[in-house]
C-alpha cells in the first residue's frame, strides 16, 4: 500500500520475528537467509577487543552482503543482536539447561539487546544503524523461573535472551527502555525512514 515495485526487498535472517516485523509494516519482501558463521565472527571479534554493537553491526552487515551479491538489484536487509549484561555477551541457549542458567545469571540485572541493521544494494552499504534497547530482569524466584520455562517449553531457544517479549517472556521484567521492535531484534523506525529516505516507501 505504501510500497514501491522496485526495488525489491530481501531480508537476509531466517528470524521469524523480524519476518512478522516487516510483515506487520506491510511490507512485501522476500526472504533470503544468510549462511554466516556467527559463532566465529564473534569470536574473532572478541578477540580484537571489539564491542558488541561493533560485532552486530560486522554480522549484519555480513549477511547483507552476502545475500546482495546473489539478488544485486534488491536492497538487502541485514540484521543481528548480541545480548551484553556486564562482560559477558550471550547467545541463543542451545537447550533448556542453557536457558535457566542463562536468565538466572540475568535476574535481577539490566542487559542490553545491541541489535543491528545494515541495508545492502549490490556492492553498496546504503545505510546501517545499531538500537541498544535496555531491560532489567525483576528478582523473579525459583519457582516462578521452573513455570515459566515449563510454559515456554521450546521457545526458551529461539531467541538469544531466552525470552519472547510478545509472549510470557514479559513477566520477567522491571522496566523497559527502548523501541519495542527493536528488542524483537529489528529496530523499524529508524528502518522505515531510510526506506523512505530510499523513495521505497511513500513519505
Amino acid at each position: 500500500m505504501f510500497q514501491e515495485l522496485a526495488p525489491p526487498l530481501v531480508l537476509a535472517s531466517a528470524s521469524a520475528a523480524r519476518r512478522r516485523l516487516l510483515e506487520a509494516a506491510g511490507l512485501t519482501f522476500a526472504v533470503c537467509p544468510a549462511a554466516v558463521d556467527e559463532a566465529e565472527v564473534k569470536r574473532s571479534a572478541r578477540a580484537e577487543g571489539a564491542r558488541a554493537d561493533d560485532a552486530a553491526r560486522r554480522l549484519a552487515a555480513l549477511k547483507a552482503e552476502r545475500v546482495a551479491a546473489r539478488e544485486p538489484n534488491a536492497i538487502v536487509i541485514g540484521a543481528d543482536q548480541i545480548l551484553v549484561c556486564g562482560a559477558s555477551w550471550f547467545d541463543k541457549p542451545e537447550h533448556r539447561h542453557a536457558a535457566r542458567e542463562q536468565l538466572r545469571a540475568l535476574r535481577g540485572k539490566a542487559h542490553v539487546l545491541s541489535t543491528a541493521v545494515v541495508c545492502q544494494r549490490g556492492g553498496q552499504r546504503l545505510w546501517q544503524h545499531v538500537a541498544q534497547p535496555r531491560l532489567v530482569m525483576r528478582e523473579f524466584s525459583d519457582a516462578f523461573l521452573e513455570a515459566y520455562l515449563g510454559a515456554e517449553g521450546a521457545a526458551v531457544t529461539s531467541s538469544v535472551g531466552a525470552y519472547r517479549l510478545e509472549g510470557l517472556g514479559i513477566h520477567l521484567f522491571e522496566r523497559i527502555e527502548g523501541e519495542h521492535a527493536a528488542i524483537l531484534g529489528l529496530p523499524m523506525l529508524p528502518l522505515l525512514g531510510f526506506l523512505r529516505r530510499q523513495g521505497v516507501l511513500l513519505g
